[in-house]
């Protein structure tokens, strides 16, 4: 049976997923991207890159299995991009270039509606005004059976989480203090939505945790 799930989401020690100050030069805030060092020397991240190398272990382990078997994606608008309101016109197509890293149907929530942006490598975004519920319903849709990944950020994980919709959590605990940014578990309370802890393993990098219900 297809689930929904977080995978490969990272981080910091004291909970944050995102670092303060988020902007077009730091998309993951003041130190965001530290968070992602268990990521950033697997084989996983360096084929997106175009890379052939890259590291083997756990670390690439749940880097692999954070992009297999999703038929379709859901993201928040700022994992799209930094603009604001409404749409000015279509020129922004995304942080990733012309080839996303999805190769799938990709739901964007916002609250102001877009004609569909096709990629290439299999990716088409979709731009879903409706909310969270709406976007899920067309990410099964999509997905053909196969499993939907809640991409993030955190304020689309939280809702997701809150409303009882999410079946599986990878969260990959960097050891890093942020201090301040967005925090992913305030005011959520994972034994009353059903988690338990399935899996812990650490690494250098990485404390990894699947929460699973």
């Amino acid at each position: 049976m297809s689930k929904v799930r977080v995978a490969g989401f990272s981080l910091s020690i004291d909970g944050f997923g995102a670092g303060p100050e988020q902007s077009m030069q730091d998309p993951l805030g003041k130190r965001g991207a530290e968070m992602f060092q268990w990521f950033f020397h697997t084989r996983t991240f360096r084929a997106m890159r175009g890379k052939d190398d890259g590291s083997q272990g756990i670390d690439e382990d749940y880097a692999a299995r954070g992009m297999a078997n999703f038929g379709a994606f859901i993201l928040g608008r700022n994992m799209f991009g930094p603009i604001r309101g409404d749409w000015p016109d279509e020129s922004w197509k995304g942080w990733w270039g012309p080839n996303p890293p999805y190769h799938a149907p990709t739901f964007i929530l916002t609250h102001y509606p877009r004609d569909p942006l096709v990629m290439e490598g299999g990716t088409t975004f979709h731009f879903i005004p409706g909310g969270i519920e709406d976007a899920l319903e067309k990410a099964k849709a999509a997905a053909g059976g196969k499993d939907v990944k809640v991409g993030g950020g955190v304020s689309t994980v939280r809702q997701y989480l809150q409303a009882g919709l999410i079946d599986e959590v990878h969260f990959a605990i960097s050891p890093v203090v942020l201090g301040k940014g967005e925090a992913m578990f305030t005011g959520i309370d994972l034994p009353a939505l059903g988690f338990r802890v399935a899996e812990h393993v650490a690494t250098e990098h990485a404390t990894h945790i699947v929460l699973a219900k």
